[in-house]
């Protein structure tokens, strides 16, 4: 099952965010700064969960996930120069 979700980070450490940044380059699409859409399975969703709680100083920086239905995606409204989140249906041979 592929669940959609937005990840929003805010983290204090350059060398940390750098780090996380890369982590999720690789998932999912950067929309904007501090901000990524992914499509992930359950597992990969645990996968970022465990990341994100060891790179982050709770005292300092946030990390938010939302889950966001597939209505709901196709409600988003473009506003600028932003990149809307597309799924894509493709297939690996």
């Amino acid at each position: 099952m592929v669940i959609n979700v937005l990840i929003f980070y805010d983290i204090s450490s350059n060398e940390k965010r750098a780090k996380l940044h890369r982590f999720l380059k690789e998932i999912g699409i950067n929309t904007q700064k501090s901000v990524f859409e992914c499509e992930v399975s359950n597992e990969q969703l645990e996968m970022i969960i465990k990341k994100c709680k060891v790179l982050i100083d709770r005292d300092t920086d946030s990390i938010l996930i939302y889950k966001i239905c597939s209505r709901c995606i196709r409600n988003v409204q473009l506003s600028g120069k932003g990149i809307k989140f597309e799924r894509t249906e493709y297939m690996i041979l």
